[in-house]
């Protein structure tokens, strides 16, 4: 079906390569005669659609790149055909006349690369050592960046510019008068040359960024002014933003300064709309910065290979909190001893710690709840409506190719088939984003159900919501969008977003809560309470699904703990081969769940529990696991989690205070004497020291 998908475009993809080439034989062809109509015509052709597919399909001009047949060597050979038609054309002299437009259209490139290699220098001089969001900068004198077809676009700079010179050599072949090329090209030279001038202004120290120093000096000031106590430390890919943004709430409301460290350029843009000040050390180096400010302890929501660096900063504690607990491997990855204290949920993953002997000390395990869970609301009993909402939520399928990781290829159609089976109900399908990333085979039964579904809902009908519910998401959409985006031109560039996006009016972080609160409550309202649907955009959220499904369908995954929270009813799907009671033993989390097997037959049956309470058998056990999996409700998560943060930072002041008394305590002759016994051990034999 994907393959289908994607057919039409390769053919289109594929004629206007062959097209480009089919001009260029007839632009040579016709040159070589000569042939004028033909000649003006494929050279006229040959450039429009190479500006248009510059401008339109940069991605299939790109394969054209990788076989060093870029946009400079198609419009040099593109001139040098029409030169060459040039010398064919009866009427126009070699030496009086083809000489000087060779010669100009040469020094037309000579300003081509001159432009290119000012705006190498400008795009330099505007990066930055660090990347800021929320914080005041306008210090560091920042700038609005060029135009980008100048400053980083030199495909589309070349051939736009080109165009009047194109045109006057044509016409220079049509009339067989030198003037008008002489015209086009100079009309070329003279928009480049200038475009060059305003794009060199840049580089004047009015428009040019401060030195590194100077930057880290503002910085060191900011921090000083600050005085931020707790960081959140984040690194990863493009498509683990979601692990950083489901913990801004909590990092909001934590006692103490808050601060996000980001080590990617392109994760400040990722990160969702907060008040946090943000700041991203694309360079160690420049990280270490953080060491001699007020900054007491960071929090880790993953692991990234960047940790380690940070992990270096002796004046700092660590806490890893990660972005989801399961009873997977993954939950407990050795790397946790790095931490000084690993902070989890309840006492569910306190126990499944010390089962898996990896190192990290029941000491250091702290339970502090979940408290980005307030959002989920309690069960109040089975659906009053005439539906069953289900939720089907599966995981991913990881990295270690484990079967029983993601239901989606093995029992994913099954499920979804049964439950459509069932006219009373409703089903709200949301895969996990990564779904389909490792795999292929889940990449494709992912994409099958999603069809199934979108199939399903297109055969049902009954009465729908008028045209203003759709007018008012519509509204919704828009007013939160203002609130959790920043529309910037298409020249921008880091240091402009930088200028744009400083320190926040007022209380965004309340706005947005409020804002998405009623986009979530027009989202529901807009479609009847009987239709399918495939949730994969960020919006609406896990949670708000959560609250208005009755039951959750799921894998062994963070969703099935966080479900918990409501007291719902949930299934797991066994897709890992194992017994079911083998599958009960090895994953607790499971304990109070229906289990699926692959052809999920049970389906049928767990949705007769959820309409009928008195038959529910595990209700009374999914009390009893949502303690142990995410410890008591009072007090409340959030006060937990302070209490960790306050009990970290109070750590991270006593180890100040130890270290400034040993420092002060030492004797001046010993440091010296420890300082020769230490450079004696680096040394060979016979090597010397002057002093």
């Amino acid at each position: 079906m994907p393959s289908a998908g994607l057919a039409p475009r390769r053919v289109v993809q594929l004629t206007a390569l062959f097209a480009m080439f089919a001009l260029y034989t007839a632009q040579l062809v016709s040159a070589l005669i000569p042939f004028v109509p033909v000649f003006v015509a494929a050279s006229a052709a040959g450039l429009a659609l190479d500006t248009y597919l510059q401008y339109k399909q940069p991605g299939l001009l790109s394969l054209l790149g990788k076989i060093r047949f870029d946009v400079t060597v198609r419009q040099l050979l593109r001139d040098m055909l029409i030169l060459v038609g040039l010398l064919r054309i009866d009427g126009i002299e070699p030496l009086e006349e083809q000489s000087p437009l060779t010669i100009t259209l040469l020094s037309f490139y000579g300003l081509h690369f001159v432009c290119q290699a000012v705006a190498v220098l400008v795009r330099r001089s505007r990066a930055l050592p660090i990347v800021t969001r929320n914080i005041d900068a306008s210090e560091l004198r920042l700038s609005a960046a060029p135009p980008r077809i100048l400053s980083r676009r030199p495909g589309h700079r070349l051939l736009t510019f080109a165009i009047p010179g194109t045109i006057g050599l044509l016409v220079t072949a049509v009339t067989t008068n030198a003037l008008w090329g002489g015209v086009g090209l100079g009309v070329s030279i003279a928009l480049l040359a200038g475009g060059t001038a305003h794009l060199a202004t840049w580089l004047l120290p009015k428009k040019r960024a401060l030195s590194e120093q100077k930057v880290m000096a503002w910085l060191d000031r900011w921090l000083a002014d600050y005085k931020p106590t707790v960081a959140m430390y984040f690194s990863g890919g493009t498509s683990s933003a979601y692990q950083a943004n489901m913990w801004l709430s909590t990092l909001a409301a934590v006692d103490g300064k808050p601060l996000i460290v980001l080590r990617e350029r392109f994760m400040v843009q990722k990160i969702d709309a907060t008040d946090v000040p943000i700041i991203c050390f694309p360079r160690v180096a420049t990280m270490f910065s953080l060491e001699n400010s007020t900054l007491k302890m960071m929090l880790h929501p993953a692991n990234a290979a960047k940790t380690s660096q940070v992990l270096r900063i002796p004046t700092l504690k660590h806490a890893f909190i990660n972005h989801g607990e399961s009873d997977k491997l993954s939950s407990c990855n050795p790397y946790a001893k790095a931490y000084d204290e690993v902070w989890v949920a309840g006492p569910a993953a306190r126990d499944r710690y010390q089962l898996a002997d990896i190192g990290v000390e029941d000491k250091d395990v702290v339970e502090v709840g979940r408290p980005q869970l307030s959002p989920i609301k309690r069960s109040t009993g089975a659906s009053k409506g005439k539906y069953t909402t289900v939720l089907y939520a599966p995981t991913w399928e990881g990295w270690d190719g484990n079967p029983g990781n993601t239901s989606v290829p093995l029992a994913g159609e099954n499920i979804v088939r049964h439950l459509l089976a069932d006219e009373n109900v409703r089903l709200l399908y949301k895969p996990h984003p990564m779904t389909g990333s490792v795999d292929p085979r889940a990449g494709a039964a992912n994409e099958r159900i999603k069809a199934m579904v979108r199939d399903a809902a297109a055969k049902r009908s009954g009465e729908r919501p008028g045209p203003e519910a759709a007018v008012e998401l519509a509204r919704r959409a828009a007013a939160l969008d203002k609130l959790t985006s920043t529309v910037f031109r298409p020249s921008v560039d880091e240091m402009e977003r930088m200028m744009l996006q400083g320190k926040p009016d007022g209380n965004r972080s309340a706005a947005v809560a409020e804002a998405t609160a009623a986009w979530e409550d027009a989202y529901w309202a807009s479609f009847p309470e009987w239709e399918h649907r495939v949730i994969t955009d960020a919006r609406p959220a896990i949670f708000t699904c959560f609250n208005q499904a009755d039951v959750l369908i799921s894998d062994v995954s963070s969703v099935v703990s966080d479900w918990l929270t409501s007291e719902k009813p949930y299934a797991v799907a066994n897709t890992s081969g194992m017994s079911e009671g083998d599958f009960r033993a090895g994953f607790p989390t499971v304990s109070a769940a229906t289990i699926l097997t692959p052809e999920a037959t049970e389906v049928p049956a767990l949705l007769a529990a959820v309409r009928d309470p008195e038959t529910d058998s595990h209700a009374e056990a999914r009390a009893e696991l949502k303690e142990h999996l995410l410890g008591p409700s009072d007090p409340p998560s959030l006060d937990r989690f302070n209490a960790a943060v306050r009990a970290l930072c109070a750590q991270a002041d006593e180890r100040r205070v130890r270290m400034e008394s040993r420092l002060a305590a030492e004797i001046p002759g010993q440091r010296d004497a420890d300082a020769a016994d230490e450079m004696a051990e680096i040394l060979e034999p016979g090597d010397s020291v002057s002093t």
